[in-house]
């Protein structure tokens, strides 16, 4: 029996802490929600509010949002040696919180068709969908992994951001995000996490 309890849908964010646990390497159990019933029910809104998935359960300790996942499960787990060293520190945070504001509010405004005009990009915190990419691109360029040559927990987080916005095209086809996506694809636990959460998706609705 373990005490890390995984709530996820395999058609969700999920994902992204899937890989995570693959990467930890640490024994899960899992707890598979959907969007109509479960999510929304009185058991797992005690642990997520916000009636949301991924979320975990770690002994008494309840993290959500996926950015503090990672981040979370690198300190917990150091054997893993996923959290960043003193040198790594700054890129580290700057990036896994800039993916996961900027980089999550100027994808989701433009989907939604809601960008800020010029005036406005001053008060909106990402500023423009362009400056963000151009920003993530800049921080990659050169560079195999966020922090530089060592994958951290940060590529998880970042590196999925890359890899979906890629697939779903809410992502400029740029070359270092191309290579950058590709060479996280070949991970062993991006690999079993894939699998994982495929053979999963035919048993579960589609996400809403």
């Amino acid at each position: 029996m373990t005490d890390l309890i995984f709530y996820t849908n395999p058609m969700s964010r999920g994902q992204i802490v899937r890989w995570m646990l693959e990467e930890v390497g640490a024994p899960y159990e899992q707890v598979l929600l959907d969007y109509e019933t479960t999510m929304k029910g009185d058991e797992f809104l005690a642990i997520n509010p916000m009636g949301k998935v991924p979320a975990i359960k770690h002994g008494d300790a309840v993290v959500t949002e996926c950015a503090a996942i990672c981040a979370y499960l690198a300190d917990s787990f150091p054997e893993a040696e996923l959290a960043p060293t003193a040198d790594e520190r700054a890129d580290y945070y700057r990036w896994l919180f800039f993916a996961s504001g900027p980089v999550e509010q100027a994808v989701t405004t433009r989907m939604l068709g809601a960008e800020p005009t010029e005036d406005q990009q001053r008060s909106a915190g990402f500023g423009s969908y362009d400056l963000v990419m151009d920003a993530l691109e800049a921080a990659l360029e050169g560079r195999d992994y966020i922090c530089g040559d060592r994958f951290t927990a940060a590529d998880v987080y970042v590196g999925s951001q890359v890899d979906w916005g890629l697939l779903f095209e809410s992502f400029p086809k740029r070359p270092v995000f191309e290579t950058y996506a590709s060479r996280l694809r070949e991970r062993e636990a991006y690999k079993r996490a894939k699998e994982i959460d495929t053979a999963l998706m035919p048993e579960q609705p589609t996400a809403a």
